[in-house]
C-alpha cells in the first residue's frame, strides 16, 4: 500500500510530512534506548513483508505487518514503519521520497490503533483465547484501515482513482484474512514462550 511520487496533490503529500514529523518527534522522545533492539527487530519484518508486491495502479498489494508492529512495539510502531519505508524507498525504488510522509501516515497509524484494539480488548476481557482474538483483529483491522486511509488519500487527487479505490478494497480483503491469521498466531504463540514481548498487556 505503497503511493509512488507524482500522484498526490502537493497539499496531500505534505500534510504528511507534517502528521509524520509530529508522531515521530513525540514517539522516538518516548523511547529508550534499551527498546531499539526490539523496535529494530521488528522494522526488519516490516520491510522484509512490504518487499513481497504485486503492483496495483499507483499503489500495491502485500504483507504489511502493521498490526503486528502495533501490538509488539506499541506506539514505537510509527517509527519502525518510517524506517521500513524509508529503507525501501531510497534501497529499492518501492513507494516515494515525496509520499514518504503521507505513506507512513497510512500504514503507522492503522499499526497505533492495533495496538489501542489489542490493549483495551486484552485487558478488559477475562476468556481463555482473547490474546489469540484480539491479536487477530488488530491485525484484520489495521490492514482495512491503512486501505481506507489509502483511498481518502487517493480520491483528493480526483474522481479517476475511484476505480482504483474500488480495486484496492477488493485486493485487500484476503491481505486482511491472512494478516489477522498471521498476527493472531504470532501473539498466542509469544504468549506461550516470550509474553514480555507484547506490549500493554497487564498480568
Amino acid at each position: 500500500m505503497h503511493i509512488a511520487d507524482g500522484i498526490l496533490a502537493p497539499e496531500v503529500w505534505i500534510a504528511g510530512f507534517v502528521i509524520t514529523g509530529v508522531i515521530l518527534a513525540y514517539t522516538l522522545y518516548r523511547t529508550k534506548a534499551e527498546e531499539i533492539p526490539k523496535v529494530s527487530l521488528v522494522t526488519s519484518a516490516v520491510f522484509v513483508a512490504s518487499l513481497i508486491h504485486i503492483p496495483l495502479g499507483p499503489t500495491s498489494v502485500h504483507l504489511i505487518l502493521a498490526g503486528l508492529a502495533g501490538v509488539l512495539l506499541a506506539e514505537k510502531a510509527y517509527p519502525s514503519v518510517f524506517i521500513a519505508l524509508m529503507l525501501q524507498a531510497f534501497l529499492f525504488q518501492h513507494g516515494g521520497i515525496t509520499t514518504m510522509g503521507i505513506n507512513t501516515v497510512i500504514i503507522g497509524v492503522p499499526a497505533l490503533a492495533s495496538y489501542g484494539i489489542f490493549v483495551v480488548g486484552v485487558n478488559h476481557t477475562r476468556f481463555k483465547r482473547r490474546l489469540v482474538i484480539f491479536g487477530g483483529l488488530a491485525g484484520g483491522v489495521a490492514i482495512a484501515l491503512a486501505v481506507v486511509l489509502t483511498s481518502i488519500a487517493l480520491l483528493f487527487g480526483g474522481e479517476e482513482f475511484l476505480g482504483v479505490v474500488a480495486l484496492l478494497a477488493v485486493a485487500h480483503v484476503p491481505v486482511i484474512v491472512i494478516e489477522a491469521l498471521i498476527v493472531g498466531s504470532v501473539v498466542g504463540f509469544l504468549n506461550k514462550v516470550k509474553p514480555e514481548m507484547l506490549a500493554g498487556v497487564r498480568e
